[in-house]
């Protein structure tokens, strides 16, 4: 007969038993959500996800919609979609550096303008961005080591974001319509020039080009028709004097009345 003693062991045993197996179906069921090479942790006190050198090739989903702090970093992503964060509302920090991002829709970080104040887009592949996909967003952008063309777009990008401190030397024109600002600072660049007066005057001028294009066509056509009439009178005229001066009279009157 089993004593007290005996039942109170097994019923524990089998307690621990039944809780190993629903941790490990649970940690089982945990990996096989995430990306190969994405795990979740807690570093400071923060809910962290790292996907660092996971070869990604687009922002992963099912990331926990509690995580604060989200790496991923040193990976392929070749653009940032709209709204490719819109379910991580506590974000807090972003970390894209040093993958191939050549492009970022906007509102890709929509949702996100509340809570995130670190955001690293540094060693892409940025040439051109829109000022319209940071809208809102108060957070600190780190946009060095990006082949840049240097225009007025950036020059509005750079007035509208909050750069990382520091950061700015690493933000050189790879490419500009002027050839002396390639290889140089972009900030040392705007410091000369105002990128979107030049753009704004090199407008006006091709407006005023084209404008006096047109009038130049009206006036030609203006004096040929002019000419063209009066080669057309002087014939008519010559015609008439050649005529018997009765007929010529009764032609001369049929024209006045005409042009009256």
């Amino acid at each position: 007969k089993p004593t007290a003693e005996g039942v109170l062991l097994r019923s524990v045993t089998m307690w621990l038993l039944l809780q190993s197996l629903l941790l490990l179906a649970s940690c089982l069921r945990s990996a096989t959500a995430f990306p190969k090479g994405c795990y979740p942790s807690e570093e400071e006190g923060l809910k962290t996800f790292r996907c660092s050198n996971a070869r990604l090739t687009e922002v992963p989903r099912d990331i926990p919609n509690d995580t604060n702090k989200l790496f991923l970093d040193s990976n392929r992503i070749p653009f940032l979609p709209r709204d490719a964060f819109r379910d991580l509302p506590l974000l807090l920090e972003l970390d894209l550096s040093h993958n191939a991002i050549a492009s970022v829709e906007s509102g890709a970080f929509r949702g996100l303008a509340e809570h995130l104040h670190s955001l690293d887009l540094s060693s892409n592949r940025l040439v051109s961005v829109s000022k319209d996909a940071f809208n809102n967003l108060k957070a600190k952008v780190n946009l060095s080591n990006n082949p840049w063309l240097c225009d007025c777009r950036l020059q509005e990008l750079i007035r509208t974001v909050d750069l990382v401190a520091g950061s700015s030397s690493g933000i050189v024109c790879h490419s500009s319509a002027q050839e002396e600002h390639v290889g140089k600072a972009f900030l040392q660049v705007i410091a000369e020039a105002d990128l979107c007066n030049v753009y704004k005057k090199t407008t006006d001028i091709a407006m005023l080009v084209t404008m006096f294009g047109w009038f130049a066509m009206v006036i030609s056509y203006l004096v040929y028709y002019v000419r063209q009439n009066q080669e057309d009178a002087r014939r008519h005229l010559e015609y008439l004097k050649s005529l018997p001066s009765k007929q010529r009279r009764s032609e001369e009157s049929s024209t006045i009345s005409t042009v009256v």
